[in-house]
């Protein structure tokens, strides 16, 4: 390609979302550059502060536990506060919990205040995927989604190299510098972000339109039917962090080994996320979600003939290309069966799928290897991801392209076109049209 093709790809890639968006990309650019104790808290405990591995492995879990029910609380405070509001919370008490962390030696209070930093890290999701929702046009949030995944990986990368050198002088400047970057996403939320949640009396429930509650979410069977196969993918994916480097160190692979396979799967997110999710911006689905789920199940199952690292890095290709496929046509489907008043709850109950992976896929993983070694748990992510791919063939085949799409979005054109130039504070109200939930 040349340099005119390439600048005039990149040019369509990101052209045409409003400014709102790429304030709030911002804002997640910041927030992940600044993670430290996703990464090496586990080191702390144990390396710093002289505690056992069970116990961080328990810590770990509270920090989870945090995350599950901070999903649903987050999600209604989303809808009822705004999404705004809800984002500001979330990031200014994860500053202070963060902060706080850093500083205590005493297992109880360490437990406790690592519970809270998991109840308000993961609390800024909801808000943020359904500020996203309202901002963007439909026609664009696969794109959106891509794009703010992409600045989530580009940000980790970064900071993953950035906190192994903190962390070499200093644990603590790591847990403050990350409570500083946080904080600077609450300052960047505050100054540069209007409120885009609809018409507040709408979203309450008053005049025509109906009050959407979390029983709203949970009687939506196909919502429910999206929520469980987002769930059972999670649990695959996420054997990455323990069953993967278990299974690599018992195979006599060393830790360097693991990160050096590992780190195939950011690299390639950075590299290669943008250019596909432009090929697979207009195609169905349908067939994308299938195809997802297929190479993330079977991805995973190569992995019991990996006999060498490139071969093991060769498997992290496979199953990193159906997390780069699933991400955003995955949020833009959530986005699609969410009713505009209840985005919040929604993408709350979405974001619990993935926390409760979190708990699960560790605990599993673990189990399996024990009982039945390591070759029994690839074995079966092939077979979830077969049953998440038939699951979401099935699903979709009832949902017609363009179907799904929240009632009144067409309504909303003035709202979307005043955001493009950051002008509205909020879209119009539309109290007068019924969503289908």
């Amino acid at each position: 390609m040349s340099v005119a093709s390439v600048r005039r790809a990149a040019k369509e890639s990101v052209s045409g979302l409003p400014r709102a968006f790429w304030w709030l990309w911002a804002s997640t650019l910041v927030n992940r550059l600044g993670a430290f104790v996703s990464i090496f808290l586990a080191m702390f405990l144990t390396a710093d502060q002289g505690h056992s591995a069970s116990f961080a492995g328990l810590v770990g879990a509270l920090l989870g536990l945090g995350s599950v029910i901070s999903s649903i609380g987050a999600g209604v405070m989303t809808d009822r506060l705004g999404r705004r509001p809800t984002l500001l919370i979330a990031q200014a008490s994860t500053a202070v919990s963060v902060a706080v962390l850093g500083f205590m030696t005493d297992p109880v209070a360490i437990s406790v205040v690592a519970f809270v930093v998991g109840m308000a890290s993961n609390a800024s999701r909801p808000a943020v995927q359904a500020m996203m929702a309202d901002i963007v046009a439909p026609e664009d949030r696969v794109r959106a989604f891509a794009l703010n995944y992409w600045a989530i990986n580009l940000g980790f990368a970064i900071s993953s190299v950035a906190a192994g050198f903190v962390a070499e002088y200093s644990y603590l400047i790591g847990f403050l510098g990350e409570a500083v970057m946080t904080l600077a996403c609450a300052i960047l939320v505050f100054v540069k972000l209007p409120e885009s949640r609809p018409d507040a009396d709408a979203a309450a429930g008053k005049g025509d339109e109906p009050t959407v509650s979390m029983g709203t979410v949970l009687r939506d069977g196909r919502y429910m039917a999206v929520v469980g196969l987002s769930f059972l993918l999670a649990v695959v994916f996420l054997q990455s962090q323990v069953a993967l480097p278990v299974a690599m160190a018992d195979g006599g692979f060393s830790t360097k080994d693991y990160g050096m396979a590992i780190a195939v799967n950011g690299v390639l997110i950075v590299a290669v996320q943008i250019p596909v999710t432009r090929f697979l911006e207009h195609r169905d689905p349908r067939l994308l979600l299938v195809l997802a789920a297929l190479l993330g199940g079977y991805g995973f199952g190569l992995t019991a003939f990996a006999g060498s690292l490139a071969v093991y890095m060769l498997t992290v290709c496979v199953w990193t290309l159906a997390e780069i496929i699933n991400s955003p046509i995955q949020m833009g489907l959530v986005a699609r069966l969410s009713p505009t008043h209840g985005r919040g709850r929604y993408q709350g109950m979405y974001t619990l799928s993935w926390a409760a992976a979190s708990l699960v896929a560790p605990v599993a993983g673990g189990t399996v290897i024990d009982r039945f070694g390591a070759d029994a748990l690839w074995a079966g992510c092939a077979v979830v991801g077969t049953v998440t791919a038939v699951g979401y063939w099935l699903l979709m085949r009832r949902l017609p392209a363009g179907e799904g799409e929240p009632r009144g979005e067409q309504e909303t054109a003035p709202a979307e076109q005043a955001a493009q130039d950051g002008s509205a504070p909020r879209p119009a109200s539309r109290a007068s049209v019924a969503d289908p939930a």
